[in-house]
């Protein structure tokens, strides 16, 4: 699967990605929700999915679950780990499934392994499940090993009414079973050292994941039922003085400056926002604030900054790692609204900000907003930029720069410095 794994141009295009013939605004949101599956019906158990499956040439999955207003990302098992944190998913669900998950030494269901929290579950639907002929069965027989050595519990097979069959896995809550194996060195535990919360272009392994533990050697508690979770002192926070009082802090900074200032004083319809990003979302204090409103955010941690991914998942938010000097894992115009906030001072001593801008352009679909909270010295960066683009700006006591994209696009021979 490496051919369909994230491969970025060097150095990045400049260019605008043009509008298709006949391009049309997507489905409002509920209605738009009618034309999907199990993320949309999940919404209505008050449970926030994230869709990712690679790039498509038969159809395009993921564009079709973003347009419709349902959080999702490009991404595939192949040779790299997810760009998600360790211990995150309560639920992983795999339908129609084609992962060969013991390939290579069982690595794609290592790495499946490593992002569910302890007590997590998997659910596997698929043909090895619930066929009887001999191909099927090898699969089904190599599955059964490999999730007996990493101490996944079947919680549940059954068969729907058509036929077609799910497994119910369950991830050990306590690394106990681990010394019991028959044969404990395979897979080996990975190294203590390997623990870090990041994921980014790191190759897949081929270790077991050590379960979560606090500076006490306490393993992680789940954490509390939704809605409380949105609020609560996350699990995996720093146990460092001061890193409670801050978490409330940043809560309650952006549930006021949310209601305050983002709905009501920006030049923002918000009845036209589903799909929103926060660019550097540091706790998820952004997303939690506009929990109420029918948006869901997609909650981005730069790989310069300090890794609060986890965080944002205890949360009960959604998240991915990435780095805004290159491109994004997602079709274009698929994003409502983009969310910086003094994010770029630091992207400037990496990256050229022309770059960063061409690829919120392309992310973001006509008459959708960009807001960048910062300081004036960037804002008069940016707003030529976006000027020269024939984007519509304003600016809000000189640090909220809101900028809505239009239909422009340059006609051939058409140069605009």
């Amino acid at each position: 699967m490496e051919h369909r794994e994230r491969h970025c141009p060097d150095p990045n295009p400049r260019c605008l990605v043009p509008l298709p013939s006949g391009y049309r605004i997507p489905l409002p949101w509920p209605k738009s929700r009618d034309m999907v599956s199990f993320g949309g019906y999940l919404l209505d158990k008050n449970v926030i999915t994230m869709s990712f499956a690679p790039k498509d040439e038969h159809e395009a999955q993921i564009q079709f679950a973003l347009k419709r207003g349902i959080p999702a990302t490009l991404s595939v098992i192949g040779t790299k780990k997810l760009t998600f944190p360790d211990n995150a998913y309560d639920l992983i669900h795999c339908a129609r499934c084609r992962v060969h998950w013991d390939a290579d030494g069982g690595k794609p269901l290592l790495e499946l392994n490593r992002i569910p929290r302890p007590g997590g579950f998997f659910v596997w639907s698929a043909t090895p499940v619930y066929r009887d002929n001999e191909r099927d069965q090898n699969i089904w027989k190599a599955m059964v090993a490999l999730t007996k050595s990493i101490c996944w519990k079947v919680v549940a097979r059954t068969l729907d009414s058509s036929g077609i069959g799910l497994v119910i896995y369950q991830k050990p809550v306590s690394p106990s079973c681990y010394d019991k194996r028959k044969n404990n060195n395979y897979p080996p535990l990975c190294d203590q050292k390997d623990g870090k919360n990041s994921s980014w272009y790191v190759p897949l392994s081929h270790c077991l994941s050590l379960l979560p533990v606090d500076s006490m050697g306490n393993l992680f508690s789940w954490p509390v039922p939704w809605p409380k979770r949105l609020s609560s002192k996350p699990p995996s926070l720093s146990t460092e003085s001061g890193a409670v009082e801050m978490f409330y802090e940043d809560t309650k900074h952006w549930s006021d400056l949310v209601s305050d200032v983002y709905l009501n004083d920006l030049a923002i319809n918000w009845s036209s926002v589903r799909n929103v990003m926060d660019m550097n979302a540091h706790y998820g204090g952004f997303a939690a604030a506009l929990i109420d409103l029918p948006v869901r955010a997609m909650n981005v941690i730069p790989i310069d900054v300090p890794d609060t991914l986890s965080i944002i998942f205890d949360r009960g938010l959604i998240g991915i790692y990435h780095d805004w000097c290159e491109s994004l894992n997602t079709y274009p115009r698929t994003y409502d609204l983009l969310h910086s906030r003094f994010q770029f001072r630091n992207l400037t001593q990496r990256c050229d900000v022309l770059d960063v801008i061409v690829e919120m352009d392309r992310i973001l679909r006509p008459g959708g907003y960009i807001v960048v909270q910062d300081n004036l010295e960037i804002i008069n960066k940016l707003s030529p930029i976006l000027h020269s683009l024939h984007w519509s700006l304003t600016l809000y006591k000189d640090q909220f720069l809101v900028g809505k994209k239009g239909f422009w696009r340059p006609t051939f021979g058409e140069t605009k410095s």
